[in-house]
């Protein structure tokens, strides 16, 4: 799944039956987790927004997903 650049990638917990996913191709760490796909877009935009709230408020610049492209 996808949301404004940033890719993650998603498991399953069989035993809390809950998806945990987690944005990849950063060295910060963005994660988030729902029950249903619905709740997992959700959780991942908010978390995302979240993230980028945090570096706009820290001076930071975000990280930008690696392309997996060496020049």
């Amino acid at each position: 799944m996808t949301y404004k650049g940033y890719t993650g990638i998603v498991e399953f917990d069989e035993r809390a039956r809950i998806f945990h996913g987690e944005v990849i191709g950063l060295r910060d760490i963005i994660t988030f987790q729902g029950r249903s796909v619905e709740e997992l877009e959700k959780a991942m935009a908010e978390s995302v927004d979240f993230y980028l709230a945090w570096c706009a408020e820290r001076g930071k610049t975000p990280e930008k997903p690696f392309s997996g492209k060496f020049m």
